[in-house]
């Protein structure tokens, strides 16, 4: 299933990465990273958990070494969030994988309104189905170009604001692929408005 996630992957991105794009693959997910961009730009996992009881109180987004990652001045005084790609909640029957989705390898800017809106709304319907069998997912992030081939917004701080989250779930044979703007114009409608692809 991971080689469909892949191939699906690159269709979304096309066929090359740019040179500072970084593969870690975190245990729990795997993440191509845009160190240029300082942001994730295509990540995967399975749902691990459904009701999860570990609590996410006091853990903060924590960097890696080896790769150069957002930080905390990223989504200071801001409408950005740091968005899990990887949902906390899909993981916390265990403390240890909560504990890593908290790493900047798996939190993109991500407006407020999408975050806390129908990207939420999406992550509860993920691990609903994941009640009745596996659920894997890919996630997407795209940045616009302007015409001087860089990123269309840039923060102060450096790093590339994401124009779109693209998210896919795979269950039972089936996928569905969601598509957000990542604004505020996503406030107070259902994910449901966003999928793009069924099959």
């Amino acid at each position: 299933m991971k080689n469909w996630l892949n191939f699906l992957a690159m269709i979304l991105l096309g066929p090359s990465l740019s040179a500072q794009v970084r593969y870690v693959d975190a245990g729990i997910f795997q993440v191509e990273y845009n160190e240029a961009f300082e942001q994730p730009q295509r990540l995967w996992y399975t749902v691990q958990c459904t009701e999860g009881t570990f609590s996410r109180s006091g853990l903060n987004f924590y960097s890696v070494d080896s790769v150069h990652t957002s930080n905390n001045a990223d989504y200071a005084n801001n409408e950005w969030d740091k968005g899990h790609l990887a949902p906390a909640a899909d993981f916390a029957c265990d403390s240890l994988a909560l504990r890593q989705t908290f790493s900047y390898l798996n939190c993109a800017l991500q407006h407020e309104s999408l975050n806390r809106g129908p990207w939420k709304g999406l992550e509860d319907l993920e691990r609903e189905m994941a009640e009745h069998g596996p659920v894997q997912v890919l996630v997407v992030v795209e940045f616009e170009p302007l015409p001087n081939r860089q990123a269309i917004r840039t923060l102060p701080t450096g790093a590339q604001i994401p124009t779109y989250f693209s998210k896919t779930l795979e269950h039972k044979g089936h996928t569905w692929t969601y598509r957000f703007p990542n604004d505020g114009s996503v406030k107070g409608k259902p994910y449901s408005s966003f999928l793009v692809s069924a099959d």
